[in-house]
Parts: structure tokens; C-alpha cells; sequence
């Protein structure tokens, strides 16, 4: 399948991403990933070993495109949860010598 990443066409196939990517090892993902075979790995570190190019030439959503496209699973940056209510520095000082406070 013939993509364009970083302005520069690619003929890519799926058994050929397989090929590039094997032996070589997930680094940690921070942000939107890819899973090639049974591994996880970050989406700027794949479009690195295909394209062979600089991480800076091209941006995440041109890989995530291209591998969707090629029927890999692409998984965006993960949901955080919402953080628990702030204490009030009162309620935090009331907290901290186990007196109860009610607001």
C-alpha cells in the first residue's frame, strides 16, 4: 500500500512492517502506540524503523494513519482518571492530625 509520510511516498505492507520490526525492542510507551505482532511499541519508534527516517520529519498521526491502514491496532494516549477531590488546606491540616472536619 503506497502512503505518504513526512511528504516522501512509501509502498508498505503489512508482512513487510512484520519484517522491519522483528528483533527489535519495544522501548517504553508514553503516548499512542502500535501493536506489531504481540508487542507494543511507540508510534514514533515504528515510523523511525520503516521509513528510516529522523523522529523529527514526521509527526504521529502520518504512522498512525499509515498503520490503521495496514490493519495494525493502534491505541491513542490513555484516558487518566479524574483526580479525588482537592482537600482545603484546612481540611488537609485536619486530615493530617486525624481530627475530622466537616465542611
Amino acid at each position: 500500500m503506497r502512503v505518504v509520510i513526512a511528504r516522501f511516498p512509501f509502498d508498505l505492507t503489512k508482512s513487510g512492517v512484520l519484517e522491519s520490526m522483528k528483533g527489535i525492542k519495544p522501548e517504553e510507551v508514553i503516548g499512542e502506540s502500535v501493536i506489531i505482532g504481540r508487542r507494543v511499541y511507540p508510534v514514533k519508534q515504528v515510523g523511525q524503523v520503516v521509513t528510516r527516517q529522523d523522529r523529527r520529519d514526521f509527526s504521529v498521526g502520518e504512522v498512525l494513519r499509515a498503520m490503521t491502514q495496514l490493519g495494525f491496532t493502534c491505541r491513542g494516549i490513555p484516558e487518566v482518571a479524574a483526580p479525588a477531590r482537592a482537600l482545603s488546606p484546612l481540611q488537609q491540616a485536619s486530615a493530617m492530625l486525624g481530627t475530622p472536619v466537616t465542611v
